[in-house]
């Protein structure tokens, strides 16, 4: 955790834009490669995020194909019907809104249950910070969970996304996420309520009780991958197609929604310089004809 005294540098503030956002709002970015913490940061994400992911598994998706399984789990159980909603709401500036003193408290209160004795924000940037946030994540999310009466409900998080799906009336589901932002006055939750809704990369939709996915693309996304031109190893190239194909295998549930997603990926592979050659090989890999 000694920091090394060639190397060790004061951090530097920066910022990315988020295009896909009204207004275009920046994302503050802390560079903490060669700060004096920054060993101690990463010697603290090290030992206390396995004890969290340990604990925190059954309500965390690891990615979509995650999330796609434990509906399809909720579907085959009967508990997907033609009045359920799709929810979804994510904290507005979460990691520069983290409050310090609760987060550390919560910090205590947890690493005490799992048998360990004891200015706003935290940097994005730095190792622990997002092992701070999850934590103070998990913690608000039982609390909101706690007002889902219904046992059946599905939900989880997955950083500081939460989905979770309800048969309560719209009131009621907004009535809730309304008390949700009173938990913190720094914390204030954008929310998405209805029969279709996106969570990470997936598309969800309940569809009068049938379960339908497929790949969710923002509004704002550009048909950007790596150039085919550039100078980048082969398997590179491949798996970028690879990657393409087996996420829309993976999440399409109908043949119409992979149908598109294929167009799609084709036009962006061409419009980055692949050939049409290249583009079919990897489909044939994956006994997918594109054409």
């Amino acid at each position: 955790m000694m920091p090394k005294r060639d190397k060790v540098q004061l951090a530097y503030l920066y910022f990315i834009p988020k295009p896909h956002k009204a207004g275009t709002p920046l994302r503050p970015i802390v560079s903490s490669m060669n700060m004096p913490t920054t060993g101690i940061s990463m010697f603290l994400d090290k030992l206390i995020r396995p004890i969290f992911d340990k604990h925190a598994r059954s309500t965390t998706f690891i990615d979509g194909v995650d999330l796609i399984h434990r509906l399809e789990a909720y579907t085959t159980n009967g508990h997907l019907i033609p009045k359920t909603c799709l929810c979804t709401f994510d904290i507005t500036d979460f990691y520069t809104m983290l409050p310090q003193e609760e987060s550390l408290d919560i910090l205590i209160d947890f690493l005490l249950q799992h048998g360990y004795q004891k200015v706003i924000g935290g940097a994005m940037g730095s190792a622990f910070t997002l092992t701070l946030a999850n934590i103070l994540m998990w913690k608000w999310q039982k609390q909101l969970v706690h007002r889902l009466e219904v046992s059946n409900e599905i939900y989880g998080r997955y950083v500081d996304d939460i989905f979770f799906t309800s048969n309560d009336s719209l009131e009621c589901i907004d009535q809730m996420l309304d008390e949700a932002n009173n938990f913190h006055p720094n914390i204030k939750l954008g929310r998405q309520i209805g029969r279709s809704v996106p969570f990470l990369d997936v598309l969800i939709e309940n569809r009068k009780g049938t379960l339908t996915t497929s790949v969710y693309h923002k509004e704002a996304a550009e048909p950007y991958v790596v150039p085919f031109g550039s100078d980048h190893p082969g398997h590179v190239f491949r798996n970028t197609v690879d990657t393409a194909i087996t996420r829309a295998v993976r999440y399409s549930t109908t043949l119409f929604e992979f149908e598109e997603e294929i167009r799609q990926m084709k036009r962006m592979f061409l419009y980055n310089g692949y050939s049409p050659r290249h583009i079919y090989r990897r489909s044939l890999h994956y006994s997918v004809n594109i054409y």
